[in-house]
């Protein structure tokens, strides 16, 4: 691994770019070179904020950096993420990974033919929640996913789907690694010309089953993920980042059948707990030390091509719905 910090620029520095910014900082692994924005301003405000340098083209930023975080709107991640890896530079790209599967699989093939590292920014597998499960999951077999948060004008260009449940389409791919063998959805609009409440069941190979709803229309932000296997249950609570694992002791469920006892006699409680960590900042630890390391992302170009091309069979099981309006 090389010594020295790994000079990262950041591409697009709107809300969550200017995060991606701020958050280099606390990677000792990488150096914040610069940042690029379409509005020179904003570039500028940012660049202040965090003592680097705003860069006046895309171009110039690639000139100085071996690796970006790109953080532009998804219809411009085809264009940005080609243009940097023309120029063998690593690049973390935010989920969705692009606004379509062809574009994803162009990134994803692009990359492949640079031999650089395409990282998607799926931040929620770096959840404390789920890193605190990872050592208990072995078999899930039924994943519930509930996400909602209150109405926002930001993203009401795409649907929910694309939106908020990409998240836990990704999460239910990573904790059960077959096909999908088919996809049930329903969804509506309410007051953009997308879908804002959606729910999808999802069907593996194996039989296992997710059943996931997202909104945008909600007073209060929830985001709650059950997952049972044969030898427990979590229930976490991707807020809080926080979760409990209810583990079949041995002879539980053979004492529960013959009457001797109840689910609580069954059953023992494991308070799941994970070093407390930003997920931000852990994910642009892992993307610098993949590229300083030379090893695989913790979620590849692959995995977010993945999620996509799910999250666009959810949207086509939803089919055209009517949009409903508040006035």
């Amino acid at each position: 691994m090389r010594p020295e910090p790994l000079p990262v620029g950041v591409v697009g520095v709107g809300n969550h770019g200017s995060r991606h910014a701020r958050l280099y900082a606390e990677v000792p692994a990488a150096r914040l070179v610069g940042v690029y924005d379409i509005l020179p301003e904003r570039g500028a405000e940012v660049a202040r904020e965090c003592r680097t340098t705003s860069y006046p083209s895309l171009e110039r930023l690639l000139d100085d950096v071996e690796a970006v975080s790109v953080v532009v709107p998804t219809s411009a991640h085809l264009a940005v993420g080609l243009a940097a890896l023309a120029r063998g530079r690593h690049v973390l790209m935010e989920k969705p990974i692009t606004a379509t599967v062809a574009e994803a699989e162009a990134l994803v093939a692009a990359a492949d033919r640079a031999g650089v590292v395409l990282q998607t920014g799926h931040v929620e597998r770096f959840n404390r929640a789920l890193r605190a499960a990872a050592p208990y999951l072995t078999r899930p077999m039924y994943v519930e996913c509930d996400r909602v948060a209150p109405f926002h004008t930001r993203n009401l260009d795409v649907a929910v789907v694309l939106d908020l449940m990409i998240h836990d389409l990704d999460i239910v791919l990573t904790l059960i690694r077959e096909p999908v063998k088919e996809v049930r959805a329903s969804g509506i609009g309410v007051v953009s010309e997308h879908v804002d409440i959606a729910s999808a069941r999802v069907e593996f190979a194996s039989g296992a089953v997710a059943n996931l709803t997202a909104s945008r229309l909600a007073r209060d932000r929830v985001r709650k993920l059950r997952i049972f296997q044969p030898d427990g249950y979590f229930s976490l609570d991707l807020l809080e980042g926080k979760g409990d694992f209810l583990r079949l002791k041995p002879g539980g469920v053979a004492a529960l059948l013959a009457g001797a006892g109840d689910i609580r006699s069954a059953v023992e409680q494991v308070r799941l707990k994970a070093p407390e960590a930003q997920p931000l900042v852990l994910e642009l630890q892992s993307f610098v030390d993949t590229v300083r390391s030379g090893g695989q992302p913790a979620v590849s170009g692959r995995d977010g091509l993945a999620a996509l091309a799910l999250a666009f069979r959810v949207l086509d099981a939803v089919g055209k719905q009517p949009v409903l309006r508040t006035s």
